[in-house]
């Protein structure tokens, strides 16, 4: 097979193409092989152009029983790390003396989705652990030296109810993000007046501000905003973000609904609607903000579980924002507050 014939067919090969000869040479490659290795590997050594040990060995190999073979090559495209496999085949039809071609298929999502899923199951385990643990101990402590002890019994017992009320609180919100993230691509259609959700969340979250001595100021303006929406799903995100206002920026005293609608939401490029939950409170690090929503990433660990935090409620929140067609926003100044803001387009932005 002539140069000109081989470098046409590889061209019209999807992924990453390149063929190596007997004589150790990349002999051709397509622009996308080029792109990934290097503009001027044709007419290289191999060796000198892969340089990875599992790659060299692949080809030797093949080159040598014309076996087919399946290996990595790790690669950074100038943002992330990528991870490609390739499969390399021998081509006795290549050449006066046969060669070897290899493709490259890209498969970081691949691997960055099984490195979620064990990253997940590591996280689950973990928060499951310690209460797990706890319930096991107080067990056995009631079994043996506190058997017969009512008052350190009655302490042991509230302790382990709020245990498996953390539990059960972990679980809840594992199954709320399963559904919300099977829904996410199902865009809902109910017409649902904005403050109307937003007055029953803070009826039901009016005795949690009480205890806390926060006073929840509303500025929802006079326009009636409609949205296409589900009213379940709008009220979770808001008493969630209301919720975390009160219990980690309670310390202001105080936490502001504000209801905002604008003719042109930049972040929507169409009309939308802003409604801010804004707390006074200790703040949040920079540092966390590109985390916040993160499953099981807490700005603060032990204040999280004290207060009884899953981990998992702002991921759910982004889902459902997702599922919204809004946005999510986050500012935040240590030792002045935080501001969530949920963007949402309007009902005539929705068809």
């Amino acid at each position: 097979m002539g140069n000109d014939v081989l470098d046409a067919l590889l061209a019209a090969f999807p992924l990453p193409t390149l063929v190596i000869d007997r004589t150790e040479r990349i002999i051709a490659a397509n622009p996308e092989a080029l792109t990934l290795i290097g503009q001027h590997v044709v007419g290289r050594n191999h060796v000198t152009m892969l340089r990875q040990p599992a790659l060299l060995d692949a080809i030797e190999a093949t080159l040598r029983d014309s076996q087919t073979r399946t290996t990595q090559y790790l690669g950074n495209d100038g943002a992330q790390d990528t991870t490609f496999r390739v499969s390399v085949r021998a081509a006795q039809q290549i050449g006066q003396t046969g060669a070897v071609v290899l493709a490259f298929e890209d498969v970081t999502h691949v691997e960055q989705t099984s490195q979620m899923r064990r990253d997940f199951v590591a996280n689950v385990s973990h928060e499951l652990r310690t209460p797990l643990t706890a319930l096991m101990g107080f067990i056995e402590t009631l079994r043996g030296p506190a058997r017969n002890d009512p008052a350190a019994s009655d302490r042991f017992l509230n302790i382990m109810q709020d245990e498996a009320e953390r539990m059960n609180r972990l679980v809840g919100d594992l199954m709320s993000l399963n559904r919300v993230e099977g829904d996410e691509r199902v865009r809902p259609t109910d017409n649902v007046v904005l403050t109307d959700v937003l007055a029953s969340t803070l009826r039901t979250l009016r005795s949690l501000a009480a205890d806390a001595d926060v006073t929840i100021e509303q500025e929802f303006g006079q326009d009636i905003v409609h949205v296409a929406a589900d009213a379940d799903q709008l009220k979770q995100v808001f008493t969630n973000l209301i919720e975390n206002a009160i219990k980690y920026g309670g310390s202001g005293g105080r936490v502001t609904v504000r209801v905002s609608t604008l003719a042109r939401e930049p972040a929507l490029r169409a009309p939308g609607v802003r409604v801010q939950i804004v707390d006074y409170g200790p703040g949040i690090d920079p540092v966390h903000l590109p985390r916040i929503t993160e499953r099981f990433y807490r700005a603060d660990d032990h204040r999280s579980r004290a207060l009884g935090g899953t981990g998992l409620g702002l991921a759910i929140v982004k889902h459902i924002v997702n599922r919204h067609r809004g946005r999510l926003r986050v500012e935040s100044t240590l030792g002045e507050g935080t501001t969530f803001t949920v963007i949402l387009p309007t009902l005539e932005n929705t068809g």
